[in-house]
């Protein structure tokens, strides 16, 4: 078939070199014409595509990257896989509603349209099929498929890779779900199908809301517990053993990326506007999770105070400043709020403390526990008289 995906960035891209692995016809469209020059010449930003990859698709002639749009006439199957920001608190679906409109104008009878990009349950209906319809004058039903299926992709995931991740899809008929699944049939090994794409919208909020929830339960005992004189992560390890009813979580200096800092305050909001009423574990998770970072850096000065140092002209270096470990991705990352409340003017020889943000596998974390004369460890990964954990 002939694909088009939209959007070239960390979710757009894996899925249209799997696609074009898969013998498909893809074309890879995005508005950044840079980062078209780029792909064009097997140049890969994504961490999850080797540059190799990309390239072995490209000489095969089974994608190409354009910013054209005229390059999207003709395509059978086009998947949105643009961004959807936060705007103080209000989704921004600006993106998605100008990637539509210009498929839609290339929108023929008997395509079919997939919304991958996250969003609030009710986008897909409410907001998709209205632009397309308006832009192609076409039915959406009757004339050309439509429907929701959410990402997953895990960036540093060694357990579930992109095609072995279960692929949530839904259409917004029978016939939509039918092609939607038949594509991705061909991309991923397991299809888990659902009734409506309002469904699909919520599942994917609902994943990302539990993981908020329960990290932002672990980040606040980790404040309390040190107080009280209790080693959580010891704790935490003791309830690992239960062989159920128990999901292992740990503290951090917050949570980063696009999904939990983002994803979950797209349900807050729509329930605030639509019934008028609070979702008040995200709105409570979400607090929590902002004030870690804050809480870091007084770890940080209270440590450096009883060594007789103050923040101001002491050398902090900060260790793992992605939001997740063994990656490139530094989206909503905490570790850069810890890196602003922690600026300093003067530069000294050596570090008078160490901060590991993200343990990650090319760090030597024995040296740096014997050597660093003071360390908040964020990962409980260090060990030494001079290291405190969070």
């Amino acid at each position: 078939m002939q694909i088009v995906v939209a959007g070239q960035g960390y979710v757009g891209l894996p899925l249209a070199v799997h696609a074009a692995e898969a013998g498909h016809r893809v074309t890879g469209y995005d508005v950044d014409a840079d980062r078209v020059r780029r792909l064009s010449a097997g140049d890969s930003h994504v961490e999850g595509v080797p540059s190799g990859r990309l390239r072995a698709v490209l000489d095969a002639g089974t994608y190409r990257a354009s910013a054209d749009e005229a390059a999207l006439a003709g395509y059978d199957i086009a998947v949105i896989t643009v961004p959807t920001p936060l705007r103080e608190g209000v989704p921004d679906l600006s993106f998605i509603e100008t990637c539509a409109r210009t498929l839609g104008q290339h929108l023929r009878r008997g395509a079919t349209v997939v919304l991958e990009s996250t969003t609030y349950p009710g986008t897909t209906e409410e907001l998709l099929l209205p632009v397309l319809e308006e832009a192609s004058g076409l039915k959406a039903g009757e004339d050309f498929r439509a429907g929701f299926s959410p990402e997953r992709i895990a960036p540093g995931n060694k357990r579930w890779s992109f095609e072995t991740t279960p692929k949530l899809v839904s259409g917004i008929d029978t016939e939509s779900l039918e092609v939607i699944k038949g594509f991705y049939d061909t991309v991923f090994q397991t299809m888990v199908a659902v009734s409506t794409p309002k469904v699909a919208e919520l599942a994917k909020l609902i994943e990302n809301a539990f993981r908020l929830v329960n990290i932002s339960m672990i980040n606040e005992l980790a404040t309390l517990t040190d107080r009280l004189g209790v080693d959580i992560w010891e704790a935490i390890d003791a309830a690992a053993s239960k062989p159920f009813g128990f999901t292992r979580f740990t503290p951090g200096p917050g949570v980063g990326g696009h999904c939990l800092p983002v994803d979950p305050l797209f349900l807050s909001w729509k329930i605030r506007e639509d019934l008028g009423v609070p979702f008040r574990f995200v709105e409570l998770a979400d607090e929590v999770n902002r004030s870690m970072p804050d809480y870091v850096v007084r770890r940080v000065a209270a440590a450096l105070d009883q060594r007789g140092k103050a923040v101001s002209g002491s050398r902090i270096l900060l260790l793992g400043l992605t939001y997740k470990i063994n990656a490139t991705d530094l989206r909503e990352s905490p570790s850069t709020r810890v890196a602003e409340l922690l600026i300093s003017e003067e530069e000294i020889a050596a570090a008078d403390a160490v901060v590991l943000l993200m343990d990650h596998a090319a760090f030597d974390l024995p040296m740096i526990g014997e050597t660093a004369p003071y360390v908040l460890d964020c990962r409980n990964r260090l060990s030494g008289p001079n290291a405190e954990t969070l």
